[in-house]
């Protein structure tokens, strides 16, 4: 496998004091001004009772500017004013293309969505073109980009209201021609993501991934991971996290931090211990989190890997071969430590929900568990998998209700973890409807401020605005993002720390959350009083190695 060098960058100052005007300013001065609100900044400290001033895309100054003069003024009274949230894995690579809007993130107050988790929008040859227009479900696109650089000006030029940037998925570099190199540290991303869970990154070596990491860290790219297991085995897939960290001398994140399945709930401990005693080494090593008990990916999940050698043709294939299906039944049936079980990690098919189908013949099925369907169809769960997958020829989005809360509230009190939604941007609306998200799509980031902070107080309201902005913004590298402070730029929230609250559920997945009043993106107002302007200034935003 030929190794690529990523761009990372460095990690930018913070100061946590509220800055004064400048002894510049003059009246008529400002496009903006957000006056008399409660700001917390990004950094965890105390919140300040000042007014925040804006200049074309920055934030002009943070300090009394009650009698500044602006082209908009907001009465911030009895909101908090925040930075833009940082949404650590996003899936919003096809959803931003059908509607730049990003409806369901931009009104819970995310203003960046970071994706690449294990594959990535480019770099683009024949062969991923062809699987990527195979695996368009609801939503049809044309490719016209062939790196990632110009996928993410491709998202600009259309018109996105949120900032996007990502990491190059492993899986797709294998993809990829021999001397991809140089153009790769050119593009921007932010370093390599790998899903070593799913084929093909399963079958890749610990000493392969190292070889690639080294080459990253020469350029202070960044290893990004769904780890091997998140079940029977996830310390030791963590030990091999923390492998490729040290050899490679690369700091390393952990995906959507989790224990799966009821019999691993237990080692939640010894992982959060692991994570800190590595920190204690010098490794710099993070994670991030969904604030759900259930995951989301697609029902070939509970079929053991070698079923998707050759791709998903071959998978649909096998899936109606009769012998192996009789071989699949039996793997599937029993629990193994050399594969993600998901079906028994499940603990029963009826923890299982279809939400995503691309056959409109098995659309009606959607939101129901497979036990249902199963009994619908007279047949048993592992055979109905089989054959819906055979039907449907894709994966089949996948609810899988693995986790627990108990664990979920003791991730979310370390302070060294940011958050995610592990979803697509979407809306109510139009080609949105036509399958069931998760609901973290629309409720991810609203549940930390409103039912975590809030309500059950895990943790503070300043440390929880910390979490959705500065840490990830600093981890990350990225320019002048996720505080409030003085020449940074102006991405920025205003909600009601009273009211905000996620709505959407299992059964109901789309519905937004409630509480975000105004949020602007580079300067620009995209939430007014609640609603979309049809503001569209999001930015690609880049590692160093842009050129």
């Amino acid at each position: 496998m030929k190794c690529i060098a990523i761009i990372f960058a460095s990690t930018i100052a913070v100061c946590a004091c509220a800055q004064k005007p400048p002894s510049s300013t003059s009246a008529g001065e400002f496009d903006a001004v957000i006056k008399g609100g409660t700001v917390y900044d990004g950094t965890g400290g105390e919140p300040q009772h000042v007014d925040l001033a804006i200049r074309h895309d920055r934030i002009a100054g943070v300090g009394d500017f009650k009698t500044a003069k602006a082209k908009v003024i907001v009465d911030a009274s009895g909101l908090a004013v925040a930075p833009g949230f940082i949404n650590m894995l996003s899936w919003s690579n096809e959803s931003l293309i059908e509607d730049g809007r990003s409806q369901s993130e931009i009104r819970q107050g995310v203003t960046t969505e970071i994706m690449g988790e294990g594959e990535s929008m480019g770099p683009v040859n024949d062969r991923v073109r062809e699987h990527m227009l195979r695996q368009q479900i609801d939503i049809k696109y044309e490719i016209k980009w062939n790196t990632l650089a110009e996928y993410l000006r491709y998202l600009e030029s259309r018109g996105v209201s949120c900032n996007v940037a990502s990491f190059i998925g492993a899986a797709t570099i294998r993809e990829n021609v021999i001397g991809f190199e140089d153009k790769a540290m050119e593009a921007g991303a932010l370093g390599i993501g790998t899903a070593l869970i799913y084929p093909p990154a399963f079958y890749a070596k610990t000493e392969e991934i190292i070889e690639l990491c080294k080459v990253a860290a020469k350029y202070k790219g960044k290893y990004i991971s769904h780890m091997r297991s998140e079940g029977n085995q996830l310390l030791e897939a963590f030990d091999e996290l923390v492998r490729i960290s040290r050899e490679a001398k690369i700091p390393a994140e952990v995906y959507h931090i989790k224990a799966a399945g009821r019999q691993n709930w237990g080692k939640i401990d010894n992982l959060l211990s692991r994570i800190e005693a590595a920190q204690k080494e010098g490794l710099n090593i993070r994670a991030n989190m969904y604030t759900y008990t259930a995951a989301g990916t697609g029902l070939d999940a509970c079929l053991p890997p070698w079923t998707e050698n050759g791709g998903y043709p071959a998978l649909f294939k096998r899936s109606r071969d009769p012998a192996t299906r009789e071989k699949i039944a039996a793997e599937v049936s029993n629990d193994s430590d050399q594969w993600e079980n998901l079906y028994i990690g499940a603990g029963s098919p009826d923890n299982i929900l279809l939400v995503g189908f691309k056959s409109d013949k098995l659309k009606p099925l959607t939101g129901k568990s497979l036990t249902e369907v199963a009994k619908m169809r007279g047949k048993d769960p592992i055979t109905t998998i089989m054959d819906l997958l055979a039907e449907d020829e894709s994966r089949i989005g996948t609810i899988y209700l693995l986790m627990s809360e108990e664990n979920v509230k003791k991730e979310m009190a370390k302070p060294w973890i940011s958050f995610c939604s592990d979803e697509a941007s979407q809306a109510p609306e139009g080609v949105f409807l036509k399958s069931n998200p998760h609901p973290r799509a629309y409720g991810s980031f609203a549940r930390v401020l409103g039912k975590y902070a809030r309500d059950e107080k895990v943790i503070s309201l300043a440390e929880a605005v910390r979490r959705l902005s500065g840490l990830p913004a600093t981890n990350l590298g990225l320019d002048h993002r996720g505080f409030i402070k003085e020449g940074m730029f102006a991405d920025v929230v205003l909600f009601d720390p009273a009211t905000i609250a996620d709505r959407a559920t299992f059964e109901k997945p789309h519905q937004y959350a409630v509480g975000v009043k105004q949020v602007f993106v580079n300067g620009v107002q995209v939430i007014k009083d609640g609603e979309h302007t049809g503001a569209k200034p999001g930015r690609a935003l880049w590692g160093p190695g842009k050129l």
